[in-house]
Parts: structure tokens; C-alpha cells; sequence
């Protein structure tokens, strides 16, 4: 995650990535941001529970951005519960009524309505968490060896 300094050049949407994956460390969550899923698909944040459980949470940084997302129906195959992330001044009423929401900034963020929770089947929870872990240990290579050039554009 950026210090402060380097978050003046974050996008919007990345603001409250941060803020979204500060606040499910203390539900015990781990994350990683812009993973995909399948082809074609790449959501915002992706965190894996204490117990295995999978959430996916689309930032959505403003009215437009959220009009313009026609994929999102598309993340709810690979997760247990989904959540919409905005910030305080977003038009939540926009927002589907049986998806989680949570209110974030860049530095934390608030659980105001928990997703309903689809279990996935066991053989895409493991294959999702094999994802999970393959990004999560590439963005740390990357992070340790910056000049790295990862296959099939990976990161």
C-alpha cells in the first residue's frame, strides 16, 4: 500500500481501494486490489477471510463510473458476498438493494450493509484462492524487484 505521500497521484477509485483494504484488516481479511477472476473480469479488491471466505468489493468513485459498469453481475459467480465501495458523497440509492455496501476514504472505510453471502462451490473456492495467492506473491516479487517484467501481462 502507498504512504501518504504517493496519494495525491492515486486515482479515485484507488483511494478508496485503500481505505476499503486498511478496514478488513481488522475483520482479520487479507487483500489484493485489480486481481482477475476469469477472463475479461477484474475486480477492485479481492479479500480472503480467516475461514476461506471470498469477498469481491467494486470502488465505485462517482455516478458516471458506476452508469458506465455493465461487469459487475459478472464478479458474483467468484465470491461469497459482494460490496459496492463509495465514498460519503456518492448517490447510494443507485446502488442495488441485495448487494453489501461499504463507505470508504483513503484511509478506512465502514461495513453498512454486508452482502449476502452465496457460498462458492468448493472447487472455485480453490481455484480462486490458488489466484489469490499467485497474485498476492507476484505483486510482492514486483514490489521487491520493480524492474521485473511479469508474463502474459500480469500486474
Amino acid at each position: 500500500m502507498p504512504d501518504d505521500a504517493q496519494i495525491p497521484s492515486l486515482m479515485p477509485g484507488q483511494l478508496l481501494a485503500r481505505g476499503v483494504c486498511r478496514h478488513l484488516r481488522s475483520h482479520d481479511f487479507v487483500s489484493v486490489e485489480e486481481l482477475t477472476p476469469t477472463s475479461g473480469l477484474r475486480v477492485d479488491v479481492m479479500a480472503l477471510g480467516p475461514k476461506g471466505e471470498i469477498w469481491v468489493i467494486e470502488c465505485k468513485s462517482s455516478r458516471s463510473d458506476f452508469q458506465s459498469d455493465h461487469k459487475w453481475e459478472g464478479y458474483l459467480p467468484w465470491c461469497d458476498r459482494f460490496f459496492w465501495a463509495v465514498d460519503t458523497v456518492f448517490p447510494t440509492e443507485l446502488l442495488p438493494d441485495d448487494t453489501g455496501l461499504i463507505i470508504a476514504d483513503a484511509y478506512d472505510a465502514e461495513i453498512i450493509r454486508m452482502g449476502p453471502e452465496t457460498k462458492l462451490a468448493p472447487a472455485r473456492r480453490k481455484v480462486m484462492i490458488q489466484k489469490f495467492a499467485r497474485h498476492a506473491a507476484m505483486r510482492a516479487h514486483v514490489a521487491r524487484d520493480p524492474g521485473l517484467i511479469m508474463p502474459n501481462g500480469l500486474l
